[in-house]
């Protein structure tokens, strides 16, 4: 028995490590190509982030490859009969199968793992780069686009760029709370980054308002947060960036201030009523108390959305091989490729439909956060019924 455990727990490993290196390389030049385009990073940088990229390629390649495992390592021991064999000495096939079910078990809690690691260090990490390279990043894309943007803080367009020395630049800074829109246009400009500013430096520039024209100037001076300047922006209290063992504090958070809203808002709504002044009652001030009950709601659905989806996506590893290698000794042929794509169909047009439909749910408050296991089960349902009536039964 313990030959036989082996045997296929050394035949899975070999064919999964292959496949998950050849997988993971072309999920993370695409990934490191995408960050590149998003972010605007250079080759410097973008060797930076493969580190905290990586994770997130992981999760996804991992449940995709112990499917193509089990499909491959199975299909080959039912096609050279293997299993009959097997069965004809009064073995059952779950001494084969358990070594698969185990170690996808193992990787499911790895890819949960990953699932944490991803959306918070790995995202961090990214983030942290780009905004170290911010400096580094505007000069590159004004040099090949003549043009850079961080949305809802500043865009920037120029003629060209002489060593650091921003030739004929426009710096468009729209409206951000209590200041207006401003428009600069200058002669020539520098950007200069610190730890956590970035300094405009604007010769011979004309400043605009959207009042109309306001003045010429020799210099100017503006500082930006580099989180502001930065594409990435600043995503901490975005709920997927919280690590799983901090849900339970930010939601505690979240809740506490939307106490601490409604409180205010009643004592403020309160008095008028009392001393009957119902002019004060705004109407605009209704709709925007509304709108941030609205969102307070929001953000503590998304958080308990969070750890149900990240479980549940990492137990697809689980689930993929529930039915990948009942499906395989069934067909008993060396096709694996066939058995893969059978099984992985369905997984493409059922379950990730379901999973997205699910978080989308759960993020409105529609459904119940759990939801999101409901692709899990299914395809664990029907891996147990090939199992048990096309593996074992015979």
């Amino acid at each position: 028995m313990r030959l036989l455990t082996r045997y296929v727990l050394w035949e899975l490993l070999k064919v999964f490590l292959v496949a998950l290196t050849g997988l993971t390389l072309i999920m993370l030049v695409y990934g490191l190509l995408k960050q590149a385009n998003d972010q605007g990073l250079g080759p410097a940088q973008v060797v930076r982030v493969i580190p905290f990229v990586l994770p997130d390629m992981l999760r996804f390649t991992i449940p995709a490859t112990i499917l193509f495992a089990a499909c491959s390592v199975y299909g080959r021991m039912s096609g050279s009969n293997e299993v009959v064999a097997i069965k004809s000495l009064g073995i059952s096939p779950m001494v084969v199968l358990w070594p698969c079910f185990i170690f996808a078990t193992f990787l499911s809690l790895m890819t949960v793992w990953l699932n944490d690691v991803a959306v918070t260090w790995g995202q961090a990490g990214v983030q942290r780069v780009v905004i170290e390279s911010v400096e580094e990043i505007m000069y590159s894309m004004l040099r090949t686009q003549r043009s850079y943007s961080a949305p809802h803080n500043v865009s920037i367009l120029v003629s060209s760029v002489e060593g650091r020395r921003l030739m004929q630049p426009i710096f468009n800074f729209p409206a951000n709370g209590d200041q207006q829109p401003v428009t600069l246009s200058a002669q020539e400009a520098e950007l200069r980054a610190n730890d956590e500013t970035l300094k405009i430096i604007c010769h011979h520039c004309t400043i605009e308002t959207e009042n109309g024209f306001s003045g010429v100037t020799d210099l100017v001076e503006r500082e930006i947060l580099l989180t502001e300047a930065s594409r990435s922006g600043d995503g901490s209290r975005i709920p997927t960036r919280v690590p799983l063992s901090l849900i339970p504090v930010e939601k505690k958070r979240v809740q506490h201030d939307l106490n601490e809203f409604q409180r205010g808002r009643a004592m403020q709504v309160g008095m008028p009523m009392v001393t009957g002044d119902f002019e004060t009652l705004d109407a605009q001030n209704w709709k925007n108390d509304a709108q941030a009950l609205t969102d307070f709601h929001n953000h503590l659905h998304r958080l308990a959305t969070e750890p149900p989806r990240r479980w549940s996506a990492g137990f697809s590893c689980l689930c993929f091989a529930l039915i990948g290698a009942p499906m395989a000794i069934w067909r008993q042929k060396a096709d694996f490729l066939t058995s893969f794509f059978l099984c992985f169909c369905p997984i493409l047009f059922v379950y990730y439909p379901l999973l997205v439909f699910g978080v989308e749910q759960a993020k409105s408050g529609a459904l119940d956060p759990y939801i999101v296991w409901l692709g899990n089960l299914i395809l664990a349902g029907w891996g147990l019924w090939l199992l048990r009536r096309k593996v074992l039964r015979y």
